[in-house]
């Protein structure tokens, strides 16, 4: 593959390059893919009623939508290396919409459970996504391309409690019953990724110079043989399991935080839950331009300092995040309280984008599979962390429901309200910890003087680069 031909800048309205195309058309895929994977999270209630859902039922269909795609994920990365990117994320697309449109039609909370594992796997399409741009975009602004995407990408998991609403509405206004608006919604977010997944058949390329089954066909592609370059080589590399444990320091923390923010602002600052819910999101949004800034400052401190400058980067940033999250987690007062949020939703976005400014360079021969080993790690991260939450939360309820029993319904709950905001408070605190652990571990992160030399050189070639 001829690395003069990958794009030295992103320039998003330049529609005649073939890299921004392509950045726009997998950012808009990922969109959807997360769109469509959370799509069902604004109407569990419904979900609930209609299908009868116990709590454990509805707790183990949240599990399994995670639990599925760490797996997707590793599968994901391997079949990139080997396919390319167009074909991967083509079935992923159009496979991935058959759960998305049947959980449309289930009827047992059993069919329900079944059709959300298989949804997680579209979330594979982080790896696909990161894949593509990073060998669509040079080595000055890789980090950037990579954030970009993946930020905007992020949007359709905070976006669809605005969208999947409004399409709920539309569909009572063409007379279908409310109570079946969630079942519409879901196929047609289905129907929709189905489409996205032609489109990204014909309108996208694997790589610059063509599709691997072209260049492989022209000897321009060389697959590397079993032995020197594999899934297993990726896997035996420490500096992988170190960024799959960054990862789940950033993005699972980001997803299990929010994932449990709404509560915690209610019981611990007295917010109503339209209010809660409200900063949640705006949160969330926050990935339109914060992973970016993670990319950004990671493609500067390249420059600057070579690939360690990148790893530096990357260890401050996170350092800062596990920070504000623990400071986050002492506060009583709602001013303070959303400073450091705000500070948290900040730097673990920005830690994410800087995570894969460094994947890229890792291993340029087995990018997809250490992108899909990274990627798993931010599920895991959030399963883990989910599970120390729910368990630390639970068993203090339990007590204080215990203990106020006697003293009316009212005291029950604002009991048991006090003891979840003190029980995640300190989850929150021991998650803090951990992530400035890992910001410290990540410093082992290291590379050859050859590869230092080689990126200079590849760096020094590009006429565009400031």
């Amino acid at each position: 593959m001829n690395s003069n031909s990958k794009s030295t800048t992103l320039q998003l309205l330049n529609f005649k390059s073939l890299p921004i195309r392509t950045f726009w058309i997998t950012s808009v895929a990922f969109f959807l893919c997360f769109f469509a994977w959370f799509g069902i999270v604004p109407f569990m209630p419904d979900v609930v009623r209609d299908l009868g859902l116990t709590p454990d039922q509805k707790w183990n269909s949240i599990i399994v939508a995670v639990s599925g795609t760490v797996f997707a994920r590793l599968l994901i990365g391997k079949l990139c290396d080997k396919f390319g990117p167009r074909i991967c994320y083509t079935w992923l697309l159009i496979l991935g919409a058959i759960p998305v449109i049947l959980i449309g039609f289930v009827q047992t909370p059993m069919q329900f459970i079944v059709c959300r594992l298989f949804i997680g796997f579209i979330g594979a399409s982080f790896v696909i996504t990161q894949f593509h741009t990073s060998i669509m975009f040079a080595p000055n602004i890789v980090g950037t391309a990579n954030a970009t995407s993946a930020g905007w990408g992020n949007l359709g998991g905070g976006a669809n409690r605005l969208g999947m609403p409004l399409i709920a509405a539309a569909v009572v206004s063409f007379g279908i019953a409310e109570t079946d608006a969630w079942r519409y919604s879901m196929i047609i977010a289905g129907v929709v990724c189905f489409l996205m997944g032609i489109v990204y058949f014909f309108f996208t390329q694997d790589t610059p110079d063509g599709n691997y089954k072209e260049l492989k066909a022209k000897g321009e592609l060389l697959q590397p043989k079993k032995d020197e370059v594999s899934f297993l080589s990726a896997v035996k590399d420490y500096r992988v399991w170190i960024l799959f444990l960054v990862y789940a320091a950033c993005f699972g923390m980001e997803l299990t935080v929010y994932g449990t923010m709404d509560d915690y602002l209610q019981n611990t600052f007295n917010l109503e839950r339209v209010t809660a819910g409200n900063l949640v999101l705006s949160f969330a949004l926050m990935n339109i331009f914060a992973r970016t800034l993670g990319g950004f400052f990671g493609d500067k401190f390249g420059k600057l300092k070579g690939l360690r400058g990148r790893v530096l980067f990357l260890a401050i940033i996170l350092g800062i995040e596990g920070l504000m999250l623990s400071l986050f987690s002492g506060m009583t007062g709602l001013t303070l309280g959303i400073v450091f949020l705000v500070g948290f939703s900040l730097t673990v976005q920005m830690a994410e984008g800087a995570t894969f400014s460094v994947v890229p360079f890792i291993n340029n021969k087995a990018i997809g599979s250490i992108s899909g080993i990274v990627g798993a790690g931010g599920n895991v991260g959030a399963f883990v962390a989910a599970l120390v939450l729910k368990s630390k939360s639970a068993i203090a309820e339990k007590t204080a429901i215990a203990a106020n029993q006697d003293l009316g319904q009212e005291a029950v709950e604002a009991a048991q309200a006090i003891a979840s905001s003190q029980a995640v408070s300190s989850g929150y605190f021991i998650i803090g910890i951990f992530v400035v652990f890992t910001a410290v571990v990540s410093l082992a992160i290291k590379f050859s003087t050859e590869d230092e030399k080689a990126v200079a050189k590849e760096m020094k070639n590009i006429p565009a680069y400031s």
